[in-house]
C-alpha cells in the first residue's frame, strides 16, 4: 500500500460499520410481527419512505379506511435509512433528464414537484416530525473546466423555460465562499429545491404519524406470495396472511411481488462515509455557514452535506451492480470504496488532514434504465406499485404514493395523466448481457470523465436508445 494510501486507512480505523443514521438515540421500538390473519381495505407493502407516504396519504384521504402496512426488517432500515438525506423537489432525477424525455411535460413535472416538496416541507411540520428538516438548497459544483459549461447550459436552458427561479449561477470565489475546496472552480446553486434532512428520523416519523391515523403497522413481516383472492388480494408472510382489497407495493430495490416489474430495475450499491464532529477550528476552514448540500458534476460524483452535529456526509462515486442483481447483506460493505472514498474525501478537503471517519456503511438502490420512477397496476387494477426512484427517492416517493393510490381509485388525475406515468422504461437485458453492458457503461462514463466529459459511440448509442446506468 502507497504511503498517501496508508494515510487515508488510518482515517478508517475506528469507522463502525453501520449507517450513522440509524445508530441514532431516538430509534423508536420496533413492533411486533404479523402472526395471524388479518382484513384490511389497503395493504402497503414495505416501510420506507414509498409504503409510508402511501399509508399516511391514505388514511388523509380518506380517515375510515382501514390500512395496514408491513416490513420485513424495521421501518427505515434499507435505503430510506441509509441515504444521504438530500430530498429534492425535481421527480425527473434533473432537469436534463426530463427535457431528454418528457420535454412537453417539464412544466408540468417542475410544478408537480415544487408542491411535492412543499407538501413534504408541510407534514414535517403538521406531524411534528423532528427529522432536521432544512430547506438549505443544494450546490452542483464543477470540479473540472467542461463541467463549467455544463453548468451553465443547464442555467441557460432553465431560465430559457422559465424555471431560472432560485438557481444562480456561482463562479469559483462565490462557491469557495459557501464551502472552501481548491478543487471547487465553479457551481450552480438551487436555493429552493432541495433540502436536507435526517433520513432516518424522516422514516421514523412518518413510522409515528401512521400510527396515530390508525395504521396498523407490523415489522419483521416478509411478504412472501401475492394471489388473487375472491373479490381482493391475499398476501402470505411468514406467520400469517392478509386479505386486502387493494395492496400497494413499495418494495422498491427489493423483487417485486409482480414478477413482471422485476426486470426494469437492478440493485446498484452505493457506499457513504460519515466524520466525527469538526472542532470550531475545521468548520471555520471548511466553511459551510448556509448548510447547503453539494454534489459535484463528474458522471462518477460524489455528495456531501453537513449534519446538525456538525459531521460530513461523504458518499458516491462507486456504483457497484452485483452479478445476477442480487440483493444481499455480504454487498453492504466495501472496504476497497470506503479507502478510495477517504482519498478522494482529503483531496477535496486538505485542510482537514487528520480528521476521522467514525461510519462506514452502504445499502442498495433500485436503479432503472431512464433514471427516474416508473408506475403501473396489475391484477385488474387491485395492485399498484412504483419503483425505479435511482438514488432520488426521498422526496420523489411522496409523489409516486399519490400516483399509487390514484391508480388504485381507478382515478384520472394530472398525474396519471403524465406520459412519465402511463410509460415505463427499457427493462434491463438478462444476464450475462446486463452484467457485460453495465461494465462497458461504467468504463465509458469513467473514460469522459477523464476526457473533458467527450462520450464515446457506446454512450451516444445508449444515450440514443434512452438507456442507462447510474445511482
Amino acid at each position: 500500500m502507497a504511503p498517501a494510501a496508508m494515510t487515508f486507512a488510518s482515517s478508517l480505523s475506528d469507522a463502525q460499520p453501520v449507517p450513522f443514521w440509524l445508530e441514532d438515540p431516538g430509534k423508536p421500538a420496533t413492533l411486533p410481527a404479523l402472526t395471524d390473519d388479518e382484513r384490511t381495505d389497503l395493504l402497503v407493502v414495505g416501510g420506507g419512505y414509498s409504503g409510508l407516504w402511501t399509508a399516511l396519504l391514505a388514511k388523509e384521504r380518506d380517515p375510515e379506511r382501514d390500512v395496514v402496512l408491513i416490513e420485513g426488517r424495521e421501518v427505515g432500515w434499507a435505503a430510506s435509512g441509509r441515504n444521504g438525506g438530500f430530498c429534492a423537489a425535481s421527480l425527473t432525477h434533473g432537469l436534463g433528464n426530463g427535457l431528454a424525455r418528457w420535454p412537453q411535460e417539464m412544466v408540468k413535472l417542475e410544478e408537480l414537484g415544487a408542491r411535492n416538496l412543499d407538501a413534504i416541507e408541510a407534514a414535517v411540520g403538521t406531524y411534528g416530525i423532528d427529522c432536521d428538516f432544512e430547506r438549505s438548497g443544494e450546490i452542483d459544483v464543477a470540479t473540472e473546466p467542461h463541467q463549467l459549461e455544463e453548468l451553465r447550459e443547464t442555467y441557460e436552458e432553465a431560465e430559457r423555460l422559465g424555471f431560472g427561479d432560485g438557481l444562480e449561477l456561482l463562479d469559483r470565489d462565490a462557491v469557495r465562499a459557501e464551502v472552501n475546496s481548491p478543487t471547487f472552480l465553479g457551481g450552480l446553486l438551487d436555493r429552493r429545491g432541495v433540502a436536507m434532512l435526517h433520513p432516518a428520523k424522516l422514516a421514523w416519523g412518518l413510522k409515528q404519524a401512521c400510527l396515530d391515523l390508525g395504521v396498523r403497522v407490523y415489522e419483521n413481516t416478509r411478504a412472501l406470495e401475492l394471489a388473487a383472492s375472491g373479490p381482493g388480494m391475499a398476501l402470505r408472510t411468514s406467520y400469517g396472511r392478509v386479505h386486502a382489497r387493494r395492496v400497494a407495493l413499495g418494495t422498491n430495490v427489493f423483487p417485486s411481488l409482480v414478477k413482471r416489474v422485476r426486470p426494469f430495475t437492478v440493485p446498484v450499491y452505493d457506499y457513504a462515509l460519515m466524520t466525527e464532529p469538526l472542532s470550531p477550528a475545521q468548520l471555520e476552514s471548511v466553511g459551510w455557514k448556509n448548510r447547503r448540500g453539494l454534489g459535484d458534476s463528474a458522471n462518477q460524483f460524489h455528495y456531501f452535506r453537513i449534519t446538525a452535529d456538525h459531521r460530513i456526509l461523504w458518499g458516491g462515486y462507486d456504483a457497484i451492480y452485483p452479478y445476477g442483481g442480487k440483493v444481499t447483506a455480504e454487498m453492504d460493505h466495501r472496504p476497497e470504496t470506503y479507502l478510495k472514498l477517504a482519498g478522494q474525501f482529503f483531496t477535496c478537503f486538505p485542510q482537514l488532514e487528520g480528521l476521522r471517519f467514525s461510519h462506514a456503511w452502504g445499502g442498495a438502490i433500485d436503479t432503472c434504465s431512464r433514471f427516474s420512477a416508473f408506475f403501473g397496476t396489475a391484477h385488474g387494477g387491485k395492485v399498484a406499485y412504483a419503483a425505479g426512484y435511482t438514488g432520488l427517492g426521498v422526496g420523489a416517493t411522496r409523489f409516486g404514493a399519490e400516483v399509487m393510490l390514484d391508480l388504485l381509485a381507478g382515478e384520472r388525475t394530472e398525474r396519471t395523466e403524465l406520459e412519465m406515468v402511463r410509460t415505463k422504461p427499457l427493462p434491463f437485458p438478462p444476464e450475462p448481457v446486463a452484467w457485460a453492458g453495465i461494465g462497458i457503461t461504467k468504463w465509458s462514463l469513467a473514460r469522459a470523465d477523464a476526457n473533458g466529459g467527450r462520450r464515446n459511440l457506446w454512450l451516444k448509442v445508449m444515450d440514443r436508445l434512452g438507456l442507462g446506468f447510474d445511482s
